[in-house]
């Protein structure tokens, strides 16, 4: 019994000599702490935590250390910062040396060997990735070139963002969007030609990424080059439901590069697609009225202003200047700002030759300060001759000061003074 006992008592200090002793105090990792701080958008309270743990004067890990401080000053906009911690990263990580993981093997099947008689079954051994540390070291290096090349992008180095691209080897290629970032910073370097190529190498590598047809579309028609940009739309148009906006560039392009019909076709079809698009009917109604169908124009831009109200002046004046006056006045009726539609009233008023009307409105062109308008003063003061109030005609007309207007003004103030000698003249 007593034997028995002496072995049970054994069984705690067996334990405790064969598992790891746990320090009295534990030491605290400021890394991980930075890590959860980052993760949390704490970027102050991380920055102080990777200090702390570079002054502890322990053996960190400094490729972490600086990747950290480039992540958070990367994201804080400290461009020229993340830089350097970037820079500092490759090359800790370029000395690094990389040890292979150590194999825990669990406690327990230690004291399951000195008590137990029986005979462990091995396991199917597991064939493990041989570990290869030039193939880590490399694929960090390269991930943070990634993150550096984003860093001089957005600090304007745009050359140096592409060579971060190009040094970042396989993982500078992995991606549709690398080449569109590619692309954009030889534009934004000035850079055209190298531009394009970066994006036709892309679409090579990604045929049926869409970004890339997107933005190749953009830079040809900024360089106007439309029937290259053209290929690009459609080819990016027969990919993707494309936006109201995006036809409408086509169409301006088509125009631009002397297609009129087919940026008509264009429009029409965008029409059918997007028939709460305002601009397409608008855009689409200015085309038909440069090829003299100004009545069509006017029923496509007041399309337009059923879902755009700042068209329906425009749709009142195509009615206007096609003299269908009666449906001008009721779209005039509909529009909310009172100085233009004030202005348009008065106009559709003498086209009506209701000049009554128009001096009905004396009030409100005085109070809108139209008045000062020669235009408007003329169009009063006309209605004013018009109705036969010549003194009234006369006040108004003294008042302009626009030389072709002045000229109109003599004429009429001569016709007064004819009328007001012979009523007869002015029958």
């Amino acid at each position: 019994m007593l034997k028995k006992l002496s072995m049970l008592s054994l069984v705690p200090f067996l334990i405790y000599s064969l598992e790891a002793k746990e320090p009295a105090e534990q030491t605290i990792n400021h890394m991980e702490i930075a890590t959860i701080m980052y993760y949390d958008g704490k970027y102050d309270k991380a920055l102080e935590e990777l200090q702390e743990a570079k002054d502890s004067h322990m053996d960190i890990e400094w490729d972490k250390y600086y990747s950290m401080r480039g992540l958070i000053f990367l994201k804080e906009e400290k461009y020229q910062e993340s830089i350097h911690e970037f820079l500092e990263t490759i090359r800790a990580l370029q000395k690094k040396v990389y040890t292979p993981p150590v194999e825990d093997k669990p406690k327990k099947e230690v004291l399951f060997s000195v008590f137990s008689n029986e005979k462990k079954v091995d396991e199917p051994s597991i064939k493990k990735p041989v570990f290869d540390p030039e193939k880590l070291r490399k694929d960090q290096i390269e991930e943070i070139y990634i993150y550096l090349s984003q860093a001089y992008y957005k600090a304007g180095q745009y050359i140096n963002a592409v060579q971060a691209l190009d040094d970042a080897g396989d993982k500078g290629r992995e991606n549709a969007s690398l080449f569109t970032l590619r692309a954009e910073c030889y534009w934004k370097a000035d850079q055209k030609g190298p531009a394009i190529e970066a994006l036709n190498r892309g679409t090579l590598l990604f045929p049926n990424d869409i970004t890339l047809l997107k933005q190749k579309f953009y830079y040809f028609a900024e360089l106007k080059l439309y029937q290259a940009a053209i290929e690009a739309a459609k080819a990016y148009i027969k990919k993707v439901p494309a936006k109201a906006e995006e036809y409408i560039i086509l169409a301006q392009m088509l125009m631009s590069g002397g297609e009129f019909n087919e940026a008509i076709k264009i429009l029409e079809e965008a029409k059918l697609k997007f028939p709460s698009s305002a601009k397409v009917y608008i855009l689409l109604g200015h085309y038909y009225n440069q090829n003299d169908m100004p009545y069509t124009t006017a029923d496509l831009f007041e399309k337009g202003s059923y879902y755009d109200s700042k068209y329906t002046k425009e749709a009142a004046e195509m009615y206007r200047r096609n003299g269908l006056l009666a449906h001008a006045l009721y779209l005039n009726s509909k529009m909310t700002d009172k100085i233009e539609k004030t202005k348009q009233k008065v106009a559709i008023y003498v086209s009506r030759g209701e000049f009554e009307m128009i001096i009905g409105l004396r009030d409100a062109l005085d109070r809108y300060g139209l008045l000062n308008d020669d235009n408007m003063r003329y169009a009063l003061a006309y209605s004013y001759y018009m109705v036969k109030d010549y003194d009234s005609a006369e006040a108004h007309l003294k008042k302009i000061q626009d030389d072709e207007l002045f000229s109109k003004a003599t004429v009429i103030r001569k016709n007064i003074e004819k009328c007001k000698s012979n009523s007869l003249e002015c029958i």
